[in-house]
């Protein structure tokens, strides 16, 4: 689901944030923009186009280390989306694949590494997006940033968590409710 991706980014900010609370906010909307960016490209071909598996960790690193060397709403931020992006794009190989219906049509595709040309295999941890098992994973990452943070931030990974189990709850069912063109 997006919003574990969401709660992975900002459950890796939350220690920064907490030890740095005037960074607080750069970080948490860093962490919920570049957890979310992946997957704009569901309109292309998805998991490919915008998921950066393995070269994302070549952007991530440096901008982490300035970050680290240089402080600042805009350099945390940045760094916090860059890892947010490239922790999305890697752990969609635990989950399945891409298609709408994993439960019936199971893809051997995840994730396109970009660097050696070819599909990363998925893991299938997590069953599928909205799998029972993704609800919890969601809330125990949610947990931390609603310890951590307040304000809108709070609120909103409270509602991230509520549309998570909502769409937990309906997942399967929503193939069916999908119009044939979205396929």
């Amino acid at each position: 689901m997006a919003t574990t991706h969401v709660f992975a980014a900002l459950a890796v900010v939350t220690p920064v944030a907490y030890a740095v609370p005037e960074l607080g906010t750069a970080l948490a909307v860093g962490a919920i923009l570049g957890g979310l960016a992946p997957d704009f490209d569901l309109v292309l071909e998805h998991r490919r186009t915008f998921h950066f598996p393995i070269s994302g960790l070549v952007v991530a690193a440096p901008v982490v280390m300035v970050a680290s060397v240089s402080p600042s709403s805009l350099t945390v931020g940045v760094a916090a989306f860059a890892v947010a992006a490239w922790l999305h794009a890697a752990s969609d190989a635990i989950g399945g694949g891409p298609e709408m219906d994993p439960w019936n049509d199971r893809s051997e595709r995840a994730v396109y590494d970009h660097v050696r040309a070819t599909w990363i295999r998925p893991r299938r941890w997590i069953r599928y997006d909205g799998a029972p098992e993704d609800a919890a994973v969601a809330v125990a990452l949610a947990t931390p940033a609603l310890i951590v943070f307040d304000g809108w931030i709070r609120t909103a990974v409270a509602g991230g968590i509520a549309i998570s189990l909502v769409y937990a709850l309906f997942r399967r069912r929503l193939v069916a409710w999908t119009p044939d063109w979205l396929e």
